[in-house]
């Protein structure tokens, strides 16, 4: 069994490149049991879309030349 631990560093993982196949299986089941993980991968892949769409070159607080 996966522990939390193992878990979240999977899920960090997982926004950075392709998991394996026994990666994603055991990912897979223990987001299956762990509503701790399950809120915790949602968070990570909200973290990560926000990253994506942020344009330091667009920051508001600096004049358009």
């Amino acid at each position: 069994m996966m522990m939390c631990k193992e878990a979240t560093r999977l899920m960090s993982l997982r926004q950075d490149r392709s998991l394996s196949f026994q990666e994603k299986f055991t990912l897979r089941l223990h987001l299956a049991m762990c509503s701790a993980c399950r809120e915790c991968d949602r968070q990570f892949t909200l973290l990560h879309g926000v990253g994506r769409h942020y344009d330091p070159e667009q920051d508001d607080d600096e004049p358009s030349a």
